[in-house]
């Protein structure tokens, strides 16, 4: 399987039987979409999930199927998508997407919470915008490591629980490049060598 970032907290999986995409959002490649058959969204922010793109996928491509909490119907409106939550197990391009939890991290106190669930793929789990621990073995661990809800000895802290041998960053769009550095380097101190980078446009071997 072969894992490619496409921005910020974007992924795509190409499976040798088809190609999952996991939160296509405003600050991500739209062409992560290109030739998708399944679509997974962790939680309705935009960052995660940019609607248009996704009207526009379904429009040319209906047969695209598109999973993610209820609360999607709030941006999606009269999209079709199916419903998951924390315990599902959603069959995909030849391989089984497993759902986990159920909540965003707590922004501020004033923000209401929306729900947000996570997905293990072979192994390769993407928390959207939550502290997850899947109690599911954990090979590589997306890492949210910059937001509005997080602080890096959250991030460390969350990274070590899940204790996955391998720690590729997401959420990260938010950074510049002299800060993109600076956390990079503060990771890999605490962290070590399992901590890598996955720059933008890159595509590993999973």
């Amino acid at each position: 399987m072969r894992l490619t970032k496409f921005g910020h907290s974007c992924v795509r999986f190409d499976t040798g039987e088809g190609a999952i995409v996991m939160d296509p959002g405003v600050f991500s490649d739209p062409a992560a979409l290109d030739g998708a058959d399944a679509v997974f969204i962790t939680h309705q922010h935009p960052d995660h999930c940019n609607d248009p793109e996704l009207r526009r996928l379904l429009e040319d491509r209906p047969e695209v199927r598109v999973y993610g909490p209820s609360s999607l119907s709030e941006v999606l409106g009269n999209l079709p998508f199916t419903t998951v939550s924390a315990g599902d197990a959603v069959p995909a391009a030849g391989t089984e997407v497993k759902v986990f939890g159920e909540e965003h991290a707590l922004i501020h106190a004033d923000i209401p919470v929306v729900p947000n669930v996570g997905y293990l793929v072979d192994g390769v789990f993407h928390p959207g915008d939550a502290f997850t621990v899947p109690d599911a073995p954990v090979r590589l661990l997306l890492a949210p490591i910059a937001a509005p809800w997080l602080k890096i000895g959250e991030a460390v802290d969350f990274i070590r629980c899940v204790d996955a041998p391998v720690v590729h960053p997401i959420h990260d769009a938010v950074l510049s490049d002299a800060g993109t550095a600076i956390v990079d380097r503060m990771l890999s101190n605490l962290i070590g060598d399992r901590y890598e980078r996955l720059d933008n446009g890159r595509t590993v071997d999973v």
